[in-house]
Formats: structure tokens, C-alpha cells, sequence
């Protein structure tokens, strides 16, 4: 199991309004590297619904990298892999709406959701909500954090995985019938 778990939390409504990022990439069933980073959205406006349910305000970011700045070296690990996000939707529209706000080139790399995984899997959880998973596996993490929440999702995928006994993501996906798509 070779892939990398992303999560993005925002500002606002925006997607374009990103504040913080994680990535946590997945080598042969293992968790080996993790990074997290607060960012500076082009527009220093947060909504009073997103900072409670993140918790980071302007003053948290005020003085971070903006996402142009971060992209040099985000961008490697992304290129040419695999990349999951618990509601793919969501994270994948903010990647593509912050490359769009700076003009950035869009890496390539395949993705998939959690989401979808874990609804072929399980078909007996209440729903499918990352709290709701993470309880059901024992992992502890503080949700809406997004490094906590890129490692949960891919804990998911590799309790997918042993469920389904499959030897590769892609074998994950094949037997499963779970979308792939090119970004």
C-alpha cells in the first residue's frame, strides 16, 4: 500500500481560502513521513463557522507562508502518486482552487476517497463521517486538525486494505470498484 493522504482545512467558504495543510504518505502498509503546515490564505478573512470548527483564526496564519510559497515543496510528494482525502471532493477542489488562485501548474497524480472505500467496506457503520470511522478502529485524533485527519484517513485505507486482504491500493480499488481519477 503506496499513497499519500492529504487534508486542507480553509479559511471560509472558499476554496480558495486554505489554511492549513497535512500530508501523510503511506510506504508498504507503513506510515513513514508526516508534514503539516499552517498557511496564509491570499485573503485574511476567516468565518466565524470555520474557526470553531478548526479552531485557527488570522492571527494564527497572519504570519505564515501562503500556499505559492509552500508549493515547491509540497508539490514532490504529490507528483506522479497516489493521493486519498476522507470527502476527496472537498480536499482535492481546495488543491486545485489554490493552484488556480497563485497560477500554479497542476501536478499529476491519481486519486481516490475514503469515503467511497469505507462505504464498499463497511456496510453496516451509521455513516461514513471521519469521527465516525476513527471511532469504529480505536484511532484517537483531534478532528478537524488536518494533520490528525490525514493520518486517520490513511488508517482507513489500510484497515480497508487487511479487511479486504488486498496486496496494492490498486488492488484495493480494483476489487472494490472505487473510482481512480487523474487530477
Amino acid at each position: 500500500m503506496n499513497y499519500v493522504a492529504i487534508d486542507f482545512e480553509t479559511a471560509n467558504r472558499s476554496r480558495a481560502s486554505a489554511c492549513s495543510l497535512a500530508a501523510v504518505t503511506v510506504e508498504n502498509g507503513q506510515i513513514v513521513k508526516a508534514a503539516y503546515s499552517l498557511i496564509r490564505p491570499p485573503v485574511l478573512q476567516f468565518d466565524y463557522w470555520n474557526t470553531r470548527i478548526h479552531g485557527l483564526t488570522a492571527k494564527d496564519v497572519a504570519d505564515k507562508p501562503t500556499f505559492a510559497e509552500l508549493w515547491p515543496r509540497i508539490r514532490p510528494h504529490l507528483e506522479n502518486k497516489t493521493v486519498i482525502a476522507h470527502n476527496a471532493i472537498f480536499d482535492i477542489g481546495v488543491l486545485r482552487s489554490m493552484l488556480d488562485e497563485y497560477g500554479l501548474p497542476y501536478p499529476r497524480f491519481r486519486y481516490a476517497c475514503t469515503v467511497d472505500i469505507a462505504r464498499r467496506v463497511w456496510t453496516d457503520v451509521a455513516n461514513y463521517k471521519l469521527s465516525t470511522l476513527a471511532s469504529r478502529f480505536a484511532i484517537e485524533f483531534e478532528h478537524h486538525n488536518a494533520l490528525h485527519d490525514a493520518r486517520t484517513c490513511a488508517l482507513i485505507a489500510l484497515s480497508a486494505q487487511q479487511a479486504v486482504q488486498a496486496g496494492s491500493f490498486k488492488h484495493l480499488t480494483e476489487k472494490l470498484q472505487v473510482a481512480v481519477r487523474n487530477f
